[in-house]
Order: structure tokens, then C-alpha cells, then sequence
């Protein structure tokens, strides 16, 4: 019964996504709301960039209608009182997202400086550690366990503000985020699964099952024929929140994992391209003396762009190499120590930069790699 469940709500989040998104699309075309082309961006043509508008109320929908459909005619038996647990535990990052998604609105309308985008991510953020889900064991990484709530509460909101801003930067070709997305939160949907955490299961196989039309429509969509479409800052601040809450929950929560204490790794690994391109294009403007949060075209697959990539090569690359992270971390987490998977995993990602600055002969690898900005 609970294959039909988590099934169920898919269904019906795929179906829906589906029926939705092309509504979108002509509306935006309808009434001229289109994401136009800059020096800074790579499309050529006005496309509309409300795709991520349906994201949050398609995966209300989805998730409380299955929920509901699930209580009344009893699919698989909940206790009430867990039930309302849930609720109540999940009521705090409802409202995280229902406040992204207000402000990723204004931005993808009208634009929202970025201390006023900042301010609303810190105190979203501020929300999972007040819901009671915060840092408090880094399972041996750099020889830590157990952290103070003085130390755990602000490094989660951190890292939420991290992640949130790691996936709307990743935001930069077709596909690239939406694809990224939905391999982590297929991972999430398993651990959860494992957990027997059906309801955040449940949650993370819905978005994703949101996200696959719509990544039909970014990448193979055509704006000529009216069919293409971008996620926006709408959908890109509320994506990096679930990757961020679903994360931090599967690690975090001070349960006995039956995957071992190692799930941080694996809980983490579909993360690890954009955060670790993020921590590289600041490093590269930091020592460039650019301001931090300056635009600029040095992200990884702007990289390969550069080095003679076409669009989808670095699309199906990256994604691979996402999806070969999460593999290794899988496998590795209970054989070897946390701090060798993450050298390891850093071994992986910089033969990743490697193959998109090797053509370049003039250079060498490194220099190229974090000395040389845009």
C-alpha cells in the first residue's frame, strides 16, 4: 500500500504539472512577461521564465490531496496522532516557502535587489531551526561529532542560505538546475523510503515528478513555436529550500539511519556540484578583488560553453557526473571514513573542471581552474 501512495501522489503531480505549465506559457506569452536577452545570458530569444510558478501550489495540491485521500479511505493505516505531527512539524517550512515563492515572484516580475532577497532567505532559514531541525552531529567530519546548539543553529541557517543560493546560481543553461533537482530529490525520496519517513518521501517524489514536464518544456521546448520555458527565481529559491529542509532532515534529525551515520555524504552528494561551484567562483572573485556577489560568466557550465561544449554535451555531462557522485557516496559512505569520501569526492569534482579546461594549452590546469575569472 504504500508503493500506491507515493505512486499516487506522483500521478497526480505529473498530470497535473503537465496540464499546467503549457497554460503558463501561453499566458506569459499572452500578456509579453518574458525573461529577454542580456550580454550576460546565453539565449538569444524572449522566453517566459514563470515555470517555476506552479512548482509550490502543484506540490500543495499533490501532496495534501493525496494525504487527504489517503486518511479518509485508509491506503496505508496512519496513526491520527502522527498525522498531525507532520502538520505540525512541516506548518514552519510551508511558510519558508510560501515567503520565497512571494519574493521570487517580485523578482521574476519586476526585480528584487539582492540585500532585500537575502534578508528573506535568512529569515526562512531561521524557520528549520526553529521547526527543532538543526546541526547537531557532523557524524566525524573534520574529526567533529556532536555540536552545541550554539554552533549547530546558526550553521544550518548558513548552509540553507548556501544551498538556496547554490541552486538558483546553477540556473544558467536548460535543464542544468531542474535536471540536478530532480536527481537529489529522487536520492531524498529514497533515504526517506529507507527512514520509512513516508511522508517526506512522499513530498520529494512529488516535486519531482512536478519537475519533469517541466524540464521537457526548458530543454526540448521551442521559442519560436511558443513552447519553451525558464523556472525563474520563483522556482529556483523554492527548489534549493526542499533540496535544503529534505537534506538536512535525512541527516540531521538524530534517528539511527539504517544506512549508518554516513548519510550526511549521501544525503548530500546531489548538492555537491553546485555548492562546490559555488565555493569556486567566489574563491575566483575574492582573489580577483570582485565583489562576491557580483554577476559574472564564470560558473562551471559557462566553463565548458567557453571550452567548444554545446548546450546539452555540458547538460547530460554535468548531470552524469551528479548522478556518478551519488553513486560513489552510496557505495563509499559505510567503507570508508567520512573525510576520505570527501577528498575523494573533491578528487571527482576537480577532474570534472579538468575535462572542460584542458583544451587549452596555454594554461595550466590549476591556474585556469581558480585563478582566472571573468
Amino acid at each position: 500500500m504504500t508503493l500506491i501512495f507515493i505512486l499516487l501522489g506522483c500521478l497526480i503531480a505529473f498530470v497535473s504539472s503537465a496540464w499546467v505549465i503549457p497554460g503558463i506559457i501561453q499566458t506569459a506569452s499572452r500578456i509579453g512577461l518574458f525573461d529577454k536577452p542580456e550580454k550576460r545570458k546565453l539565449h538569444t530569444d524572449c522566453i517566459p521564465r514563470l515555470g517555476g510558478f506552479s512548482f509550490l501550489p502543484l506540490f500543495l495540491l499533490s501532496v495534501f490531496f493525496t494525504i487527504t485521500l489517503n486518511y479518509i479511505y485508509s491506503l496505508m493505516y496512519i496513526q491520527e496522532d502522527k498525522l498531525l505531527l507532520f502538520f505540525a512539524d512541516a506548518g514552519l517550512i510551508v511558510c519558508g516557502l510560501i515567503l520565497l515563492y512571494l519574493v521570487g515572484i517580485k523578482d521574476d516580475l519586476v526585480g528584487v535587489r539582492y540585500l532585500h532577497k537575502f534578508i528573506v532567505q535568512f529569515v526562512v532559514a531561521s524557520l528549520i531551526p526553529l521547526s527543532g531541525l538543526w546541526i547537531n552531529n557532523l557524524y566525524g567530519l573534520l574529526g567533529i561529532h556532536c555540536l552545541s546548539p550554539i554552533v549547530g543553529i546558526p550553521l544550518t541557517v548558513l548552509l540553507v542560505i548556501f544551498i538556496i543560493n547554490a541552486v538558483n546560481l546553477i540556473d544558467g543553461i536548460d535543464g542544468l538546475a531542474s535536471g540536478l533537482c530532480i536527481i537529489g530529490l529522487a536520492v531524498m525520496g529514497g533515504i526517506f523510503i529507507m527512514k520509512k519517513e513516508l511522508f517526506l518521501a512522499l513530498s520529494a517524489f512529488v516535486m519531482g515528478s512536478i519537475l519533469i514536464p517541466f524540464f521537457y518544456y526548458n530543454v526540448f521546448g521551442k521559442a519560436g513555436k511558443g513552447t519553451k520555458i525558464f523556472m525563474g527565481d520563483t522556482g529556483s529559491l523554492t527548489l534549493g529550500y526542499f533540496l535544503a529542509f529534505f537534506a538536512l532532515h535525512a541527516s540531521f534529525d538524530g534517528d539511527k539511519s539504517i544506512l549508518n551515520d554516513d548519510i550526511i555524504m549521501i544525503a548530500f552528494a546531489p548538492l555537491l556540484i553546485p555548492m562546490l561551484d559555488v565555493c569556486r567562483v567566489m574563491f575566483v572573485r575574492f582573489r580577483n578583488g570582485k565583489h562576491l556577489f557580483t554577476a559574472d560568466n564564470n560558473h562551471i557550465h559557462h566553463k565548458f560553453l567557453q571550452q567548444g561544449f554545446s548546450h546539452r554535451q555540458t547538460l547530460v555531462f554535468l548531470l552524469a557526473m551528479s548522478a556518478l557522485l551519488c553513486v560513489i557516496n552510496l557505495f563509499m559512505a559505510s567503507r570508508v571514513n567520512v573525510n576520505i569520501l570527501v577528498v575523494i569526492d573533491g578528487l571527482v569534482w576537480v577532474g570534472l573542471r579538468c575535462v572542460g579546461c584542458y583544451m587549452n594549452p596555454n594554461k595550466t590546469i590549476i591556474r585556469k581552474m581558480f585563478y582566472e575569472g571573468e
